[in-house]
């Protein structure tokens, strides 16, 4: 195959790929606790910028103050573990409301773990204010129902994988629990916002799309030629 078809379409499927990204970010842009995916880029033969792979950026996103008790931010680098029928998972995003059984869980089903009570979840009064301190610890009434546990990976970029829009587990399901963070902040009546940077990725959306029509282009102009070359070879002189 023509070499500049070879790497008009290689740069193809890179663009395609950085689409699908770029879109899927956007999408989530009004997504609470939503992390934004980014790409490492690599030269092909020294020329052609092809993604060698995705990442996530873990950084915090803006905390909007919202008023609501269940609403509950957190400020530093841990998350939210969390019950699930599948084991345990994590999120950033902690909008969280009280379920029929009286447990504090998200809007998929999955409940908080109680740290002192070994992950069991946190059971409340429906009925009664609810008290969320900076530790995580829950009360009601004066009587503490129990802490939320917030876990700390060591390196999430390396030991995480999404699931989802807003929940993580670990890539290596026989991995060591990450330790308790100790630099988070519980912070009751906030939500943390996405931290795609809307503008930005807009921008990027327009230009990728450019470079994808510019790559077509070459790929039509090298068929043309690639026709007309064998035209000539085979027309009798």
């Amino acid at each position: 195959m023509d070499q500049l078809l070879i790497t008009a379409a290689s740069g193809m499927k890179a663009r395609m790929d950085s689409l699908d990204m770029l879109a899927n970010n956007m999408a989530n842009s009004g997504t609470a606790g939503f992390k934004t995916d980014r790409e490492f880029y690599n030269l092909y033969e020294q020329s052609l910028p092809v993604v060698e792979r995705q990442y996530t950026d873990y950084s915090q996103g803006q905390l909007l103050p919202t008023g609501n008790p269940l609403d509950v931010a957190l400020s530093g680098k841990g998350f939210f573990a969390l019950n699930s029928p599948s084991g345990v998972v994590y999120t950033r995003a902690g909008s969280f409301h009280v379920s029929a059984t009286n447990q504090l869980e998200t809007g998929e089903g999955y409940t908080v773990r109680n740290v002192l009570d070994n992950g069991k979840p946190i059971t409340v009064d429906p009925k009664q204010p609810i008290d969320i301190s900076k530790d995580g610890t829950v009360r009601q009434a004066g009587q503490d129902l129990g802490q939320m546990e917030i876990a700390q990976p060591a390196s999430p970029s390396d030991t995480l994988k999404k699931l989802g829009s807003t929940y993580f587990a670990f890539l290596d399901k026989n991995a060591v629990a990450p330790g308790a963070s100790i630099d988070t902040e519980v912070l009751q009546g906030q939500i943390e916002q996405s931290n795609v940077p809307v503008g930005d990725s807009a921008v990027k959306l327009v230009s990728v799309m450019r470079q994808f029509e510019m790559m077509q282009k070459a790929i039509i102009l090298g068929t043309e030629m690639n026709k007309q070359a064998l035209t000539d070879v085979a027309r009798p002189s």
